[in-house]
């Protein structure tokens, strides 16, 4: 991911260095994140804890080869709501957050309410999923279905 500053950032050079190489390997050890961005062991480790209290660094984490783990197949699942006002927007967001099966909810600006990225192990397992699961999710009138042939990027799912 690109980093760039805007001109209001509290963020300088060393931070957005140190942000940069722990997007592209967050299991790098200190000394060498250090000697990476230029600075020694202890500013580089107190840049790192201020990121992360700061909410810049939100975490880090293995990254899981979904196809190894036979959930190769991915849906991308158009949602329209019944109802939009507040409270049933909470109830859909609060109930969709609980589908293991659903990675990605977003809400959109347009002809459908949420975008939703949805993985399975085939297209039998997603049809359950679907049927069973997210069209029985609060305020779901209709739903339209995209199927992946294939990730061509995918930032998150990178070594």
């Amino acid at each position: 991911m690109p980093l760039n500053a805007r001109i209001d950032s509290p963020l300088d050079a060393a931070d957005l260095r140190i942000l940069s190489v722990l997007a592209q390997d967050g299991r790098i050890p200190v000394t060498e994140l250090a000697n990476r961005v230029g600075l020694s062991k202890t500013p580089c480790q107190t840049r790192m804890k201020r990121l992360q209290e700061q909410g810049y660094i939100l975490g880090f984490r293995a990254i899981l080869n979904p196809a190894r783990l036979g959930l190769a197949h991915v849906a991308f699942v158009e949602v329209k709501l019944s109802d939009t006002r507040e409270a049933a927007l909470r109830a859909f967001n609060e109930a969709a957050r609980d589908v293991a099966e659903i990675e990605q909810i977003h809400m959109i600006a347009g002809a459908f309410d949420y975008l939703l990225k949805v993985r399975s192990t085939d297209i039998g397992d997603y049809r359950k999923i679907l049927g069973e699961v997210i069209s029985r999710l609060p305020h779901v009138a209709a739903t339209s279905t995209h199927v992946s042939m294939e990730a061509v990027k995918d930032e998150i799912g990178r070594g």
